[in-house]
Formats: structure tokens, C-alpha cells, sequence
């Protein structure tokens, strides 16, 4: 199960994510990137960050730690704005911390250009995403950090971020475990994934027995009050029976066209050129932030 640690101290919001987490310090010492139950996204979000995050880590995937967070909005007391006062009011109790990776990088375009993916891995991270139904690790979102920072040795993708995936549980009972989506644009499309390998190695490994370990982890508050379960435990046994025959349905909805990098390269000039297009005159020599060089860019931490 996760641990269970209290916030103790507020350092700083997180605005680079709509649900504007926030960065704790946490009565066992560490430092973590705290969700709240009360943002826009809503619980499921959550949900969806534990089982797909643990799934993750179940599956060999670097992915920061999560612990549930006890959380009382006087420790924020000096939050200057009234959103995100309103945020932490709406959430005491029970959130998700992640631990904060400090001084991690955003995996962005150009920081793949000097960071080798390797396939094999680039192949399991979209397994998991297309098993999962993640679709928010794109190459203009990638939703993965490098870390420790580029220069130490040695850099590795960590994966954060999976608030978006499980869409099927928004929509219980019209959604098809076989169906296939879109990873075209994904993340690591462009670093040869081999999903066919990934998928002869994880997919035995996604029994019954693990999917009801990863849902065991969910706090029953965040599974009550779905309409269409009588219990938090019914809840469970749906992503359970969801997850598991996806998995067998594998062959199905199995990624595997992904654009070359000469295809991404043209269609983001292509991108740029359509978003310089709609700038006033005035802004016209201003640079696109998504088409800057890497020396340029600004390399805050997204865990948002």
C-alpha cells in the first residue's frame, strides 16, 4: 500500500499544469509534488495517476515514488492567490504526493536531439500508454523528465504525469478494451519504439493478480460516489476486468505507425509556421517558444 505521510510545509505552486499541484514538504522528510482532490480534474485523475503510475513501476518503468498525502489548507494559510486558496480549501484530507525530482528537465525536442532513447525503452513506455489509453505524452506534451540533470551520469527518462490516461473510465459501458487510438504524435514516435518486443515482454506480466494489487491502492473515498458501482471494491474489479482484457486484446490495438523524423521535423515547421502566421504584426520577430533552440529554452520543472 502507499505510505501515508502529512504536509508540514508549503513551498511553492506548480502553474505549468492546469491542476496546479503544489510542491510539500512532508513529516517523513521528503519533498513531493501534491495533486488535490479538488482541482478541476476531479478524483479520477488520481485514480488514474496510481494505477497507471504503479503499473509503471510494476513493469520495470522509471516512475517517482507516490505516497498519500494528509493534507490540512493551514499549512498553505499564505498562499497569496485566492484560486489556489480555494483549491487547497476544497481538498483537506487525503491527496497524492509524488516525490519531486529536483532539477529534472522536460524531455522537449530539442533536448532529444543530444539524449538518446533507445528503442527497447521508447517500445515499453508507449506500451504502457497505448495499454493504458494515455493520451497525453505527445511530442508537443511528453509528459517525461530527464533526471538526474543532463551532464550527470547517467540521465534517464522518468515517466510523471498519467492524470489523462484510463479515458475509459469516464465513459463506463460504451468503451471498447480492443479499440485502437492515435499514437502517431507520441512522444517517443520518432525513436524507432519497438512496441512488438514490448509487447511479447510486459503483456504476460499484466496478470489479474497485479491489477488488483495496483487497485488496492486507490483510498477508497477517491472510487465512492461513481454512479455506475454500489461499492469502491465493484469500482476496482471494472479496471480490473477493463485492464485485463485490453491486454489480451493486444494484437488489436497494437501501435505501430509512427512518422520518421523528417515527418515530425516538417509537420512542427509546418505547426510553426501557422503560429507565426497569427501574430500581430509586432510579434511577428518574436520567437515561438515551442521553436527555439535548446541553449534558449527555459528549463523550469514540469510536474504539472
Amino acid at each position: 500500500m502507499l505510505t501515508e505521510v502529512t504536509a508540514t510545509r508549503y513551498l511553492t505552486p506548480l502553474r505549468s499544469g492546469g491542476s496546479v499541484p503544489g510542491v510539500f514538504e512532508t513529516d517523513d522528510l521528503g519533498t513531493y509534488v501534491v495533486k488535490f482532490t479538488g482541482s478541476a480534474q476531479g478524483r479520477k485523475a488520481l485514480v488514474a495517476e496510481v494505477i497507471v503510475g504503479e503499473l509503471a513501476r510494476a513493469l520495470g518503468l522509471r516512475f517517482p515514488e507516490l505516497v498519500l498525502v494528509d493534507f490540512d489548507p493551514a499549512v498553505a494559510a499564505d498562499e497569496p492567490h485566492q484560486e489556489v486558496r480555494e483549491l487547497h480549501a476544497a481538498s483537506a484530507g487525503t491527496n497524492l504526493g509524488m516525490d519531486y525530482l529536483p532539477g529534472a528537465r522536460d524531455f522537449t525536442p530539442e533536448v532529444a536531439e543530444v539524449f538518446p532513447v533507445d528503442p527497447v525503452e521508447a517500445g515499453r513506455i508507449v506500451w504502457l500508454d497505448a495499454l493504458t489509453v494515455n493520451v497525453d505524452r505527445t511530442v508537443h506534451s511528453s509528459n517525461l523528465m530527464v533526471w538526474p540533470t543532463l551532464g550527470v551520469a547517467p540521465p534517464r527518462l522518468w515517466l510523471i504525469d498519467h492524470g489523462a490516461a484510463l479515458v475509459f473510465h469516464h465513459r463506463w459501458g460504451t468503451s471498447d478494451p480492443a479499440k485502437a487510438y492515435d499514437f502517431r504524435h507520441h512522444a517517443l514516435g520518432g525513436h524507432g519504439p519497438d512496441v512488438r518486443a514490448a509487447d511479447a515482454e510486459l503483456a504476460p506480466k499484466v496478470t489479474e493478480e497485479l491489477l488488483r494489487s495496483l487497485t488496492a491502492e486507490v483510498p477508497d473515498a477517491w472510487l465512492a460516489g461513481d454512479p455506475d458501482f454500489a461499492t469502491p471494491d465493484a469500482a476496482r474489479e471494472a479496471y480490473v476486468a477493463y485492464l485485463h482484457a485490453r491486454v489480451r486484446a493486444s494484437a488489436r490495438w497494437l501501435p505501430t505507425d509512427f512518422p520518421g523524423a523528417a515527418e515530425l521535423a516538417a509537420e512542427n515547421a509546418r505547426r510553426a509556421a501557422r503560429t507565426r502566421q497569427g501574430r500581430p504584426a509586432w510579434l511577428k520577430n518574436v520567437p515561438d517558444l515551442h521553436g527555439r533552440p535548446a541553449a534558449e529554452q527555459d528549463w523550469s520543472v514540469h510536474l504539472g
